[in-house]
């Protein structure tokens, strides 16, 4: 019996790890598509690659913060060059990534905040007809 138990604790920590292993992985790779694209100077791949790259959470992961201050960034870039639907779309968008993630608490509340109060901040200056 005791053989059986740790036999199958064996298989999920393993198991658990691969998992780990893959989200990181996966995780990297868009960040790493999230810098190509700010590279470029493309912002919708750059934004697509920090958000996703926040999506595949990973407690403690500092990747995450990383993608987070990216994607604060190009908003700020956005709104210095007079684009603010550029911009909320950058906030809403790491706002959005933030609410997609679980865990035992609420990732990025303090991320979520921030874009709360700069989107409050540009809706009223976006163009007239936008959402």
């Amino acid at each position: 019996m005791q053989r059986t138990v740790t036999t199958i604790m064996t298989g999920l920590m393993i198991t658990l790890c691969l998992i780990c292993a893959n989200v990181w992985q996966r995780q990297q790779s868009q960040y790493r598509e999230g810098v190509a694209g700010e590279q470029r100077g493309n912002f919708m791949v750059a934004l697509t690659g920090y958000e996703s790259a926040i999506r595949m959470y990973l407690p403690l992961s500092p990747t995450v913060e990383r993608s987070a201050e990216r994607i604060w960034r190009l908003g700020e870039a956005a709104e210095k060059n007079h684009n603010p639907e550029q911009a909320l779309i950058a906030y809403r968008s790491l706002r959005s990534a933030f609410y997609a993630v679980r865990w035992l608490r609420q990732p990025g509340s303090a991320w979520i905040g921030r874009c709360d109060s700069r989107i409050a901040t540009l809706v009223p200056q976006r163009t007239k007809g936008n959402p």
